[in-house]
């Protein structure tokens, strides 16, 4: 791999996440790079890596999953080499962002998981979020992990109906 196509794939991570609303996870970018086959998911790997030890990007990991943001050291090192970056990939990247808006919301601000209790029961944890907000917090015990996988999947799929719901049912 020559350099320059290293700092290719840097210039796009960083562009990305100086264009985002929230931090992404690496899901996320890896489905924007991939899918439009600028590079392999191991090589994203290591530009990852490499951008987050050079502190361009941090990474935290939440409900099982790495959020990658651009720091001001990385905003700073785009705007010396933004224009490296054809329009181009700018666009495929605002389009992926406009596209992509509201699922990238969702995977932030609705969470799930569960656990498994001395009892043997299980307990799925079921999470609305606003930004940093929290909205809503729910745990339920089940008898399965079954159930538990199930409920926390029903969750990401119709929180807002369920949401709204507790919400009339409880003003």
């Amino acid at each position: 791999m020559n350099q320059d196509s290293l700092t290719l794939y840097r210039l796009i991570v960083l562009y990305m996440l100086s264009r985002a609303a929230s931090p992404l996870s690496s899901a996320q970018i890896a489905d924007f790079i991939l899918e439009k086959e600028y590079t392999g998911y191991i090589t994203l790997q290591q530009v990852l890596s490499d951008l987050t030890e050079e502190s361009f990007i941090t990474s935290t990991t939440m409900e099982n999953r790495t959020l990658y943001q651009i720091t001001q050291e990385g905003q700073k090192t785009l705007s010396f080499f933004d224009n490296r970056l054809h329009y181009s990939i700018k666009n495929d990247i605002h389009e992926y962002l406009s596209t992509h808006e509201i699922q990238i919301r969702n995977d932030l601000s609705i969470l799930t998981h569960y656990r498994k209790e001395t009892s043997g029961d299980y307990v799925a944890e079921l999470i609305a979020k606003d930004h940093d907000n929290e909205l809503v917090r729910i745990c339920l015990n089940v008898p399965s992990e079954d159930f538990a996988a199930k409920v926390c999947q029903n969750w990401k799929d119709k929180n807002e109906t369920i949401y709204q719901y507790l919400i009339q049912e409880l003003f």
